[in-house]
């Protein structure tokens, strides 16, 4: 279907095309990288300030779906920019108990096969080195300091954004990358809502330097899966020697190793008031005391942590939304399908519409495909494969913080079960963080 209102032309033919992204995350970033290197005009709007900000701090994961979108879009010596900023130890995946005694491991080699190309493989990133590698090269691209309010529809069938400090752009498509409580949504798809999962997620990050923890924490990423309730995730950085110098503050630096966790449990199991007002001393004493019979190393993880780098986030998840009438505003990553955390693959997610859609765009800009086509055919897959990361994603979140002790023990089960039949585990670990 067609906005009439900003309705493009549904003619192939050669043009100059000029693109506009609301956000300069990872996705929008992303996207921009591929449409300047497919020679497509483009501009990325940034409400903040500065190129860093807290959250950056932190590993991400990127699976093979992610490596392949970043290696289409990323000029090659970017590209190698991002394999050189890859965490040099992405060790294996592990499921323990709250004893870490294992249920499943896998190794890295049976989760990635030697011979498997970069770009098909899992790399572990730090968000502050992955922003930096997406930001080289596009200073002439990037606006920062300009806060979106909304978009109008042109005479001439283009989109003018207006922006807090009273200026203007105007583009022949508006991207909507800016996040989970985007504005371009909020203009273009108002009935579109976000739902409290009632789960509670705390991450902290334990400096690895001196550290007295077991390999498996060290080097592997692990998912504990206690008897009772909760759940706890942890990952490892260990930075390589190209990453940049480090900031002042280690809740920024991404050169020295680190391990990152995460505690989840349901929004009930934490004090009544607001858990996101509590300072990191009040929440890591408010795991401890959830994790008291648990293995001596893993409650050595929540004690190392430095207290300014533990905060807590009450896990939101979007809603389904239905396709709309295609026109030329549409929207990427968590701008749309915003997720939990607690399937590894929201940036990922946003790295995938980022390729699809700059292959889109570019048809368009090189005449082999019409405007509205291409925006309708990327905005159908998205949703397709969008909003069943979002399913899986939100069943995670439930699963972990569920109190059903029958539920749990099964889990535990069927992950010793997989364990111990090999045709299972290789099935089983060709999935993971995908």
């Amino acid at each position: 279907m067609i906005d009439s209102a900003i309705q493009p032309d549904n003619t192939c033919h050669m043009t100059t095309l000029n693109v506009m992204i609301i956000g300069a995350g990872i996705g929008g970033l992303c996207l921009a990288q591929g449409l300047r290197r497919a020679g497509v005009s483009v501009t990325v709007h940034e409400r903040t300030k500065a190129r860093t900000d807290w959250l950056q701090g932190y590993r991400i994961h990127i699976n093979p779906n992610g490596s392949r979108a970043l290696h289409a879009c990323l000029p090659p010596p970017t590209w190698q920019a991002f394999l050189d900023t890859v965490s040099i130890d992405n060790g294996g995946f592990g499921f323990t108990t709250e004893r870490l005694d294992d249920l499943l491991r896998f190794t890295a080699e049976e989760i990635t096969p030697a011979g498997v190309p970069p770009e098909s493989r899992h790399h572990g990133v730090s968000r502050i080195s992955l922003r930096e590698v997406l930001l080289s090269g596009m200073d002439d691209v990037v606006r920062l300091d300009h806060e979106f309010t909304h978009y109008e529809a042109t005479a001439d069938g283009r989109v003018t954004a207006y922006f807090a400090d009273g200026g203007t752009a105007t583009a022949d498509v508006l991207i909507g990358a800016d996040g989970a409580n985007s504005r371009v949504r909020g203009q273009l798809l108002p009935h579109a809502r976000r739902i409290d999962s009632g789960v509670v997620a705390v991450a902290g990050k334990h400096r690895l330097a001196d550290a007295t923890l077991p390999k498996v924490l060290t080097h592997d990423v692990n998912l504990v899966v206690p008897k009772r309730r909760g759940s706890f995730f942890t990952a490892v950085w260990h930075p390589g020697p190209q990453v940049i110098a480090p900031p002042e503050q280690f809740l920024l630096d991404n050169t020295a190793a680190y391990l990152l966790w995460g505690y989840t449990d349901a929004a009930a199991a934490f004090p009544a008031e607001t858990v996101e007002s509590l300072s990191g001393t009040d929440l890591q004493r408010l795991v401890l005391d959830r994790t008291v019979e648990w293995a001596p190393a893993l409650r050595e993880v929540i004690i190392g942590s430095d207290p300014q780098t533990i905060n807590a986030i009450r896990v939101r998840s979007a809603t389904p939304v239905d396709a709309w009438e295609t026109g030329r505003v549409t929207l990427l990553g968590d701008a749309i399908h915003n997720m939990t955390p607690m399937a590894g693959i929201g940036a990922n997610t946003a790295l995938r519409d980022a390729a699809l859609l700059c292959g889109k765009l570019t048809e368009v800009h090189e005449g082999t495909t019409a405007m509205v086509p291409a925006l309708h055919d990327y905005e159908h897959q998205m949703l397709n494969y969008g909003f069943a990361a979002v399913r899986q994603s939100l069943r995670n979140a439930r699963q972990a913080s569920s109190t059903n002790r029958l539920a749990r023990t099964a889990l535990r089960t069927t992950l010793r079960t997989v364990n111990a039949m090999p045709p299972l585990r290789r099935r089983m670990a060709a999935q993971l963080g995908q």
